[in-house]
């Protein structure tokens, strides 16, 4: 919603300083412009998102608001002034440029602020109601507690169930009734979703025929697993049989179709990616070299596509002989195996561009789960029976994981990052890759290795 109102005002704002600058010429000009106004829309919403303009979570105030649309303003300022230097023919003059730019700072930065306004006001949160007091009940609200700057969740309360003998484990003064007068409760608590949270799934079948009536009242009924897929953007892999849950699951479709086309755009990126990248190999392999003595790539046994063996490549970054007397230990935040170039090349991403030849060979997607060394396989796995589940599509460059998550040091870093990549593998998409690109780059241009 709020992209579609900034491409409205960048229209407005284009259009308005078109005519406050030259009248009446104003729409014989924009007639011959047609190309500067999409370089104006590409580079105003691209800088926008790099900028966190439309993060929910870093943009719930006005000061916020007002910090993050300026600096996306100015960046806008410099890039479109070298694009117009560059190519004369989409020139715009700077006095026009400053024109449009403070036309759409302005309406941008208000229609931001009604925004924010807007949907922290009561009335336009989505009155959410929990069924269920136990541990499972809690964690929904913990999450729906988490989240309420990027979804405007209000919980209502909690409605008791009895579905154990032990004690409610949410706050007494949350819950607001019991199960057998669910309707009653809707209604009296305004609640537009019910999110079944029971620890014991059997529990449910004494509410079925309440449930269905909140549904024919339009109420929105979600079951734990799904609710929490859709707010976290990962796969809640401790709720009860997680197995049966999956099986009757939408998602995990790999056609042959979706398979030739992931294909063909995997090797479409390496070769364009290759092609900008090859001249600089040279320089890259220099400053290894000059660095630290060793060779200058890195190979190494990963666990690929059903589990089948093969060799990944990267610049090395680390010190030769770094694991000799720690044997193997999870790469992390400022590791101390790296060496001083390598530390660059790993903050960067460079490190992993020889990665491109893995996937021209087949070996690797663009997009997917990292691949993992086969000592660490065999330790998740013993400790989280889905681990080799993530097999079942080929490893990546980057991913939904790498992107959602920084780098995994321990078993709990492990298991998040597992929840993310079964995520992906359930809702994969030519959409779900296209984000995973935009925040890949916003990763790799503000040195968020991961």
């Amino acid at each position: 919603m709020l992209i579609t109102g900034d491409l409205a005002l960048m229209a407005l704002a284009y259009y308005g300083a078109y005519f406050i600058r030259f009248g009446d010429e104003a729409t014989l000009l924009l007639a011959k412009r047609p190309a500067g106004e999409m370089i104006f829309v590409i580079i105003l919403l691209m800088n926008s998102y790099l900028f966190e303009v439309y993060n929910l979570e870093k943009h719930c105030g006005s000061r916020e608001i007002l910090v993050n649309a300026t600096i996306a303003i100015s960046v806008d300022f410099v890039m479109l002034t070298c694009i117009f230097f560059i190519f004369p023919d989409l020139m715009v003059g700077r006095g026009l440029l400053a024109i449009l730019l403070i036309l759409f700072f302005a309406v941008q930065y208000a229609w931001h602020v009604v925004y924010i306004l807007g949907v922290k006001h009561p009335f336009m949160a989505e009155n959410l109601l929990i069924l269920g007091t136990g541990s499972t009940a809690r964690a929904m609200g913990d999450i729906i507690a988490e989240t309420t700057s990027r979804f405007h969740h209000r919980l209502t309360g909690y409605v008791e169930c009895g579905e154990t003998s032990d004690p409610p484990q949410v706050p007494l003064e949350m819950i607001v009734g019991e199960g057998g007068d669910l309707q009653e409760i809707v209604r009296h608590t305004r609640a537009s979703a019910v999110v079944v949270a029971l620890s014991e799934k059997r529990g449910m079948v004494s509410f079925r025929n309440q449930l269905l009536n909140c549904k024919f009242m339009g109420v929105s009924i979600y079951d734990s697993p799904t609710f929490y897929e859709e707010v976290t953007g990962k796969l809640m892999l401790s709720y009860g049989n997680i197995g049966d849950e999956l099986i009757f699951s939408s998602g995990f479709r790999f056609g042959s179709n979706l398979g030739v086309m992931k294909r063909v755009f995997d090797i479409f990126l390496a070769l364009v990616g290759l092609l900008l990248v090859l001249p600089f190999f040279p320089l890259i392999a220099l400053l290894v070299k000059l660095d630290s003595p060793g060779s200058i790539f890195y190979s190494q046994e990963r666990v690929g596509l059903m589990g089948k063996m093969f060799i990944l490549y990267k610049f090395r970054s680390m010190r030769q002989n770094a694991e000799l007397l720690t044997g193997a230990v999870w790469a992390q935040q400022n590791d101390p195996r790296l060496s001083a170039i390598g530390s660059f090349l790993r903050k960067w991403r460079i490190d992993e561009l020889p990665q491109l030849f893995n996937v021209l060979k087949g070996e690797m997607s663009f997009f997917g789960p990292r691949p993992e060394r086969l000592e660490f396989v065999e330790k998740l796995t013993a400790v989280f029976p889905f681990y080799p589940k993530r097999h079942f599509v080929k490893p990546g460059i980057t991913g939904w994981a790498q992107t959602r998550y920084p780098y995994g040091a321990s078993m709990e870093d492990a298991y998040q990052k597992l929840c993310y990549d079964l995520y992906y593998i359930k809702n994969s998409s030519p959409w779900l890759d296209l984000l995973i690109i935009f925040e890949t780059f916003k990763v790799v241009i503000f040195g968020r290795g991961r």
